[in-house]
């Protein structure tokens, strides 16, 4: 029995403080949320039906019916027809300062399934192009820089493969696509001059949107997503928490670069500043719960976090990144354990590099064809 007198407002019963959304007023769906509803990843609807059920419901209608993704737990309980298959693992290796390392060969890896050793049949370089999303915020915290936005983004295109194919992503309260797959610098480029900044801020939707809508489609092709933002969110129906299934499940790399706007902002005053000022320091820097969530997205996609502290690390980080891209490995293996769709993980897979200063991380797993 429960006896209690509140305020007029939303009470949430059996609901995680970190799944509660941060506006819990009912409003209409945004374009962003329209197309994770439209994807039938079931965990993210879910989220986005708490979130807003009249609307849910309202839009749900007028859709055709929905093909439910399978959540993680339904995907493990599954039966894999084949249990022995030739699989490939995409693997990044590092070294202690998370620097991407090549010129591997198969003598120095080891793979395991259950602590068992498998026959690796051969280790390469990864030569296929990458489809990498630049996800750009653009709301109000960033509406007076809009040219600094402007220049990173083209700074990242120009660092980049030409090889790769960029689709540009900018987002506030809802999302916009400046540019769709393509390798055209050019249009890239042209395409940024077509966007103005401000309003609140749908991180965690945009997110979700990118995953589902815009990269869901490519299947097993290689995918990376870079994020240009200062890592708050204060608009998405959905909560962070509710991402990580999607994210694991994408098999995308995801490469945050949190820059804090007070950075930009100061960046753009031509006033010196002493060059050790603890209070201005705090000023510039990241909230601590946006520090830890670049940090979680990039350790549950096999990608890296970049907190940026001065202006000059933007570049750096792209460098990183592109070197990171093109420097992965396929390790061709036999495999004894079912399969994991849509190129998710099994916990019971390892990938050992035998050389002690040098870490592997496996980023997809898909059968050979």
């Amino acid at each position: 029995d429960l006896n209690l007198t509140t305020d007029r407002g939303i009470i949430l019963l059996n609901v995680p403080p970190n799944e509660v959304a941060g506006d819990l007023r009912e409003r209409p769906l945004t374009e962003a949320a329209k197309a994770i509803v439209r994807s039938g990843d079931s965990i993210l609807m879910e989220a986005i039906r708490r979130a807003s059920p009249k609307y849910f419901g309202d839009y749900a209608q007028t859709l055709p019916p929905l093909r439910r993704t399978p959540t993680l737990t339904e995907r493990d309980r599954s039966e894999m027809n084949a249990r022995s298959s030739t699989k490939v693992a995409t693997v990044q290796v590092t070294d202690a300062d998370n620097r991407s390392v090549s010129e591997l060969t198969n003598g120095d890896f080891e793979i395991s399934e259950d602590n068992e050793a498998r026959d690796i049949i051969s280790v390469r370089p990864v030569s296929a192009p990458v489809n990498l999303v630049l996800l750009l915020d653009v709301s109000g915290s960033v509406e007076n820089y809009v040219n600094f936005i402007r220049k990173a983004a083209r700074s990242f295109v120009d660092t980049v493969d030409r090889n790769d194919r960029i689709s540009i992503v900018i987002f506030s309260e809802d999302v916009k696509v400046l540019s769709g797959f393509t390798t055209d610098r050019q249009r890239l480029s042209e395409s940024l001059d077509t966007f103005d900044a401000g309003g609140p801020t749908a991180y965690y939707d945009a997110i979700a949107y990118t995953l589902a809508d815009t990269l869901r489609p490519l299947g097993g092709e290689r995918t990376a997503i870079v994020i240009l933002t200062d890592g708050d969110d204060n608009r998405s129906f959905l909560a962070f928490d509710s991402l990580a299934g999607t994210i694991q499940e994408s098999g995308a790399m995801i490469y945050p670069l949190y820059v804090p706007s007070s950075l930009i902002a100061a960046s753009a005053s031509a006033a010196p500043v002493p060059a050790v000022d603890p209070l201005r320091a705090r000023y510039l820097g990241l909230s601590t719960r946006a520090e830890g969530e670049g940090e979680q997205l990039a350790k549950l996609s096999g990608g890296v976090y970049y907190p940026i502290s001065q202006l000059s690390q933007i570049q750096t980080a792209y460098e990183d990144i592109a070197r990171q891209l093109r420097s992965a490995y396929e390790v061709t293996y036999r495999s004894q354990i079912d399969g994991a769709a849509g190129g998710r993980i099994s916990p019971r897979l390892r990938v050992r590099v035998k050389r002690p200063d040098l870490f592997a991380n496996i980023t997809r797993v898909s059968p050979v064809q």
